[in-house]
């Protein structure tokens, strides 16, 4: 249901997100973890992936989803 530009942004926040949380494990930094798992779960969450599944949401809510989610991303 996500514009596709959108779904990609996403997807690439999400692999630099898993990324960081390599990074941050093999340099044994819990608060570095703790904020890339943080950034897991944003774009895990405003890809639909968690939180209240999508068939349950509005097209309104789903959109405020995904936008809140890249607005708290490309910050």
């Amino acid at each position: 249901m996500l514009p596709e530009d959108v779904a990609s942004r996403l997807r690439k926040h999400l692999m630099a997100a898993r990324r960081a949380v390599r990074s941050a494990l093999s340099d044994e930094d819990e608060a570095a973890v703790r904020a890339a798992r943080g950034r897991v779960q944003r774009a895990k969450v405003a890809l639909g992936e968690r939180g209240t599944p999508w068939w349950e949401q509005s097209a309104a809510q789903r959109r405020r989803r995904w936008e809140d989610g890249l607005t708290a991303l490309d910050e």
